[in-house]
C-alpha cells in the first residue's frame, strides 16, 4: 500500500512538472525578458526525471522485475528516456536543442500514464511465463530506449522540414527582446555541406544576410542533433531485434516468428536504415523525409500494434473497456 501511493504520488508530480515546464516554454517563446526562465525548465525536467526515476524504483522493488511488463509501466519507461536524453546535455554544458521537443513528448507520454485508460495496468502482475526471463530487461528496455531516441531524433526531422518549407520564420535577440526581421527562405539554399569552409564562406561574406546564416546554422543544428539521436537509437533498436530473436528462440523454438510487433520492428529499422544510406548519398533534406515517416511507423510499432492485441506481444495490448 505504501508503495502505491508513492507511485501515484510520484507520478502526478512528475505530471505536473513537465506540464509546469510546458507553459515555461510557452512564456518563453512569447516573452523575452524572463531569461531565467530557461534554466527553470531545465530544472523541472531534472526533477521530472527523478521522480519518474522514484516511480521506476519503487514498482521494480515490490513487483520484483524491471517494470516494462505492460503498456503502463513501458510509457513510465519512456518518459524515463526523455527525460535523460534532456539532462545529458545539461549537465555537459552543451546548449540543449532538444529541450522543446522533449518536454512536449513527455508531457503526452506522461499524460496517458495518468489517465484513466491504463487504471487497469496500474496493479503490478506476477509475470507470465513467457516473460519470465533474463532476457526481459536487455530486450524490452533497449527498444523502449531506441524508441525515445528515434522519436527525438524523427521530430528534429520534422522541424527542419517545417521551417525548410515556410516562407517566413521569425527570429528573436535575446538581448533586447526585439523582433528582427521575417525574412523569406528563397533568399537562402540548404545545402548539407558539413564542412566549416561552407559555413566560414556564409559567415565571412558580406552578401549573404546575416539573418540568413543564423538561420543556415539552425538548420545545420537541426540536421546534426536528428543525426546523432537517430544514430544512437539505431544502435539500441539493432541490439533489442537481436536480443530479442535470442529470447524468442528460447521461449517458442524459433528466432523469428512475424509476429505484428517483430515485422513492424523490421520495418522500423528498415525505414530507419535507408534514412543513414540516403543521408550519405544524397542530401539531408530527403533524410528528413525518411525520418520523419520513421516517426510515424515508430508510433505504429510501439502503440499501434498494441490496439489489436494480437501475436505473440499481446500481454502489452490497451485494455479495452468492459460492459
Amino acid at each position: 500500500m505504501i508503495f502505491s501511493t508513492l507511485e501515484h504520488i510520484l507520478t502526478h508530480i512528475s505530471f505536473s512538472v513537465v506540464s509546469i515546464v510546458i507553459i515555461i516554454h510557452f512564456i518563453s517563446f512569447l516573452v523575452d525578458e524572463f531569461v531565467g526562465l530557461s534554466d527553470s525548465s531545465d530544472k523541472g525536467m531534472i526533477t521530472t526525471f527523478f521522480c519518474i526515476t522514484g516511480v521506476l524504483v519503487t514498482r521494480w522493488i515490490y513487483s520484483g522485475h524491471l517494470p516494462v511488463s505492460n503498456l503502463y509501466e513501458s510509457l513510465i519507461f519512456l518518459s524515463w528516456g526523455f527525460s535523460i536524453i534532456h539532462i545529458i546535455p545539461y549537465f555537459k554544458k552543451h546548449k540543449n536543442y532538444l529541450s522543446s521537443i522533449i518536454a512536449p513528448s513527455t508531457f503526452f507520454t506522461q499524460g496517458f500514464t495518468t489517465s484513466g485508460l491504463l487504471t487497469n495496468m496500474h496493479q503490478s502482475e506476477i509475470l507470465i511465463p513467457a516473460l519470465q526471463s533474463q532476457w526481459l530487461m536487455m530486450h524490452v528496455s533497449m527498444m523502449i530506449l531506441s524508441y525515445a531516441a528515434l522519436l527525438c531524433g524523427s521530430l528534429l526531422a520534422v522541424a527542419l522540414l517545417v521551417i525548410r518549407f515556410r516562407k517566413v520564420i521569425r527570429f528573436f535577440n535575446k538581448r533586447n527582446s526585439l523582433l528582427i526581421n521575417l525574412f523569406p527562405f528563397d533568399q537562402i539554399q540548404y545545402t548539407t555541406q558539413k564542412s566549416n569552409k561552407k559555413s566560414n564562406f556564409l559567415k565571412n561574406n558580406s552578401f549573404v544576410p546575416s539573418r540568413n546564416y543564423y538561420k543556415f546554422q539552425l538548420i545545420q543544428q537541426l540536421d546534426h542533433w536528428g543525426y546523432r539521436m537517430i544514430s544512437i537509437g539505431f544502435i539500441f533498436l539493432t541490439i533489442g531485434i537481436l536480443s530479442g530473436a535470442v529470447w524468442a528462440n528460447e521461449a517458442w523454438g524459433s528466432y523469428w516468428n512475424w509476429d505484428p510487433k517483430e515485422t513492424w520492428a523490421v520495418i522500423t529499422w528498415t525505414i530507419f536504415a535507408s534514412y543513414f544510406h540516403i543521408r550519405k548519398n544524397f542530401e539531408s533534406f530527403n533524410s528528413a523525409i525518411v525520418a520523419s515517416i520513421g516517426f510515424l511507423i515508430i508510433w505504429i510499432c510501439y502503440f499501434g500494434v498494441n490496439l489489436l492485441g494480437i501475436g505473440l506481444h499481446s500481454y502489452g495490448s490497451l485494455p479495452l473497456p468492459s460492459n
